[in-house]
């Protein structure tokens, strides 16, 4: 059987920290700006982890 192929835009949206838990980045950033606060999209801009139940799933497909 072939090796399986990693998921391209899992392997675009997501990073592995040196930890092993999976890095990625928030939404709501990307237009409709006037609206938010500068503090929102401050925080917008910083990227955070992925919960703990979707992690497995999320691996699965970097390493697959």
């Amino acid at each position: 059987m072939p090796k399986l192929k990693s998921h391209r835009g899992a392997m675009k949206r997501f990073k592995v920290t040196k930890k092993g838990k999976i890095k990625r980045f928030k939404a709501f950033a990307s237009h409709l700006k006037l609206k938010k606060s500068g503090k929102r999209k401050r925080k917008l801009r910083q990227s955070t982890t992925v919960d703990i139940s979707d992690a497995r799933k999320i691996k699965k497909l970097l390493s697959s």
